[in-house]
């Protein structure tokens, strides 16, 4: 059964910082929300592209060379193999949509990557 999905609400709703879950997928895409806030971590999907849809708040992504400044709305696509690191100087929820094969930080691991499974867990 189908059932309709504000990403705005399953945004607001999560309790963890830079945990995204899972709420739908396209072919060969995941659809995932966010809560943020501070930094992410530099890192890079050297096979994937990643796009950021500001659902509320600002999200700045800094990569080597070029920063992008996102408000509400606003979406950036990060293309593959470029390094970034998104930040948030305030709460602020996203959209994502990224490729089944994305790796939450690329080959970095930290504190704040999550695994698929993680990523899949119900709100």
């Amino acid at each position: 059964m189908s059932k309709a999905v504000s990403p705005s609400k399953v945004a607001a709703a999560l309790t963890e910082l830079w945990s995204p879950r899972v709420v739908g997928e396209v072919d060969d895409a995941y659809i995932k929300v966010a809560k943020v806030q501070g930094s992410l971590t530099w890192h890079s999907h050297d096979h994937e592209d990643e796009l950021f849809l500001v659902l509320m708040g600002r999200l700045r992504i800094e990569m080597e060379a070029d920063t992008v400044e996102l408000g509400e709305g606003e979406m950036f696509i990060v293309p593959k193999g470029v390094r970034h690191n998104p930040v948030a100087e305030e709460e602020c929820q996203l959209l994502l949509i990224e490729r089944k094969s994305t790796r939450h930080t690329g080959t970095v691991a930290t504190e704040r990557t999550r695994t698929l499974a993680e990523q899949l867990r119900p709100v």
